[in-house]
């Protein structure tokens, strides 16, 4: 009996144990300043003059967060303690937050994105990449919200890791920027066009999901979408 209890001890702890220690270790990263990037090159120029967009950049896990603020323009949209109360009201019974991270660093899930997006009257529409995103009704569309997979570097070092990681895109003044919280400053993307086969490329990669942030009305009347007939 006593060794079954200490069998089943093991069991329980040990997927416990390397979850902190993951969670420490890129604790620590952050800590000590060292180099975790996405896989999305930036291909902004210094010369680009993008002083008129707010992007928020890369903090322990907090990248739903960024997301979030990037989305709205605003530093002061959604705070961490926002997004943390948020998770409580998502399961107010749980010992473990199945939300976000155990030790508090963030790697919100998307439950949380939503429940935050509907706080400022907006919904999410989750995207079936198997349509066509020319159908995308984009003047009924705030921006874009994507889970993408992120390498994790040690300096010049790939790590044998891959992270779930938000991004935001949006239009600012007729221009279509990827805010991606990991990169230096915000990637220009260009107009409609350039939008439609950004979307397509991030899309036909794997495990990439999309979220189309629109206001309630826009869900409510479906108008986030275009007729097949009205394709660009």
């Amino acid at each position: 009996m006593i060794l079954s209890w200490s069998l089943l001890e093991v069991v329980l702890i040990v997927p416990t144990l390397c979850t902190v220690a993951l969670g420490v270790f890129l604790y620590v990263c952050d800590k000590m300043t060292f180099c975790i990037r996405g896989d999305k090159a930036n291909k902004v120029s210094a010369e680009i003059d993008t002083s008129n967009v707010y992007h928020e950049k890369q903090q322990r896990e907090l990248c739903a967060l960024h997301a979030l603020n990037n989305l709205f323009q605003d530093e002061n949209a959604y705070s961490k303690q926002t997004l943390d109360e948020i998770c409580q009201r998502l399961s107010p019974d749980s010992m473990v937050n199945p939300h976000k991270s155990m030790l508090g660093l963030g790697n919100y899930d998307v439950n949380v994105v939503m429940a935050a997006l509907q706080e400022k009257d907006c919904e999410a529409i989750w995207w079936d990449k198997r349509r066509n995103v020319d159908l995308i009704n984009l003047g009924n569309v705030k921006g874009f919200i994507l889970n993408i997979p992120s390498d994790l570097k040690w300096g010049p070092v790939t790590l044998p890791l891959k992270r779930k990681h938000w991004i935001c895109v949006r239009q600012i003044d007729g221009i279509y920027y990827n805010l991606d919280s990991k990169l230096n400053v915000p990637e220009m993307i260009g107009e409609t066009e350039e939008l439609r086969t950004f979307l397509r490329k991030e899309l036909a990669a794997k495990d990439r999901e999309m979220l189309l942030v629109v206001t309630g009305d826009v869900e409510r009347d479906q108008t986030w979408r275009l007729p097949s007939e009205a394709r660009i």
